[in-house]
């Protein structure tokens, strides 16, 4: 709905000038309430978002409107019959600040992921994920705005659109069409040769070094140009097939933080797939909010993992001795 409906007074910047806006703070008061509902005795939630732009001068429409954007959503759902206040939503909001940590269970969210993708009209997703002792064990990912049909075939742009990802430990991934129809087993695709793999990056220069990506697809003798879409849509699609490859190697400096990450890495680690860091290690979520990577983050198949892996340290040993 605010996607359609973007006005100008939805979209802050914060600090970091990445943009945000009421569906951001909106979704994360929604799950941050429903979570609260079903697991009231152990709730944790680590999540992006928090309230302090929301109550300076200033922000006044945007929390009416953030208000009443969350009280439609929870009316026309119709699983709680009630109605929040401001206050309870700026709380629910910020019952989002646990760091996380290697002991006991915490939500992680990210209400939405890619939301540059969100504003351009594209690409976003919601994910939340549940550790248990620092380990995923449990991911959603919904994306609105994802084809049913692989995201590579861009001939039918009128097909239907939106789906959920969803994936317990040791029991497999699952993709939920939004139109209701039953939920489909995914497996990531077999393809072993990296001639007829396709590889997805991030739309975002800053989170990944596109240049690096090419030559890394390049020593591989992949053909297809690479697809950039924005947020953990890619894991998704990865996840049911769409292609075989993504690589995220950032820029210099740039922290990795877990909600940007953990949903994605269940969906495709129980849809078969491998998710490391440059090194071969896999991601640890159990140090807090950020993740400590060595360079980047590659997700492939397992045939195709030993092949990108050196491929990734090849170039990365290359560019680090041409400087």
């Amino acid at each position: 709905k605010v996607q359609k409906a973007l006005l100008q007074s939805d979209v802050q910047s914060k600090n970091d000038r990445s943009p945000v806006t009421v569906a951001d703070y909106g979704s994360q008061a929604l799950v941050s309430y429903v979570l609260q509902q079903e697991f009231p005795s152990e709730f944790s939630l680590v999540a992006e978002e928090d309230s302090k732009d929301l109550r300076k001068d200033g922000a006044q429409e945007l929390v009416e409107r953030m208000t009443k954007l969350v009280n439609d959503s929870l009316a026309s759902d119709g699983s709680y019959s009630v109605t929040l206040s401001t206050e309870d939503i700026l709380k629910y909001i910020d019952s989002g600040k646990s760091e996380g940590g290697p002991e006991g269970r915490h939500w992680v969210l990210d209400p939405i992921d890619g939301t540059k993708g969100f504003l351009r009209g594209g690409q976003y997703a919601i994910a939340l994920a549940l550790l248990d002792r620092g380990k995923v064990v449990l991911g959603v990912l919904a994306c609105p705005n994802l084809p049913l049909t692989s995201i590579r075939d861009q001939q039918s742009p009128n097909d239907e659109v939106g789906c959920l990802f969803f994936a317990e430990i040791g029991g497999g991934t699952y993709m939920q069409p939004f139109d209701g129809s039953s939920a489909v087993k995914v497996q990531v695709t077999a393809v072993e040769n990296p001639e007829e793999a396709s590889f997805f990056e991030s739309y975002e220069a800053l989170h990944s070094k596109h240049d690096l990506s090419s030559s890394i697809a390049e020593k591989l003798g992949i053909k297809a140009p690479a697809v950039r879409i924005d947020s953990q849509a890619k894991y998704g699609a990865l996840s049911r097939g769409d292609g075989a490859i993504y690589m995220r190697l950032p820029r210099e400096g740039y922290r990795e933080k877990i909600w940007d990450h953990a949903a994605g890495c269940i969906v495709v680690t129980e849809a078969g797939g491998v998710v490391t860091d440059a090194a071969g290690n896999p991601l640890d979520f159990s140090r807090g909010k950020y993740l400590d990577l060595d360079t980047g983050i590659i997700v492939t198949n397992q045939k195709l993992m030993p092949l990108l892996f050196k491929a990734v340290r090849e170039s990365l040993e290359e560019k680090a001795s041409s400087l």
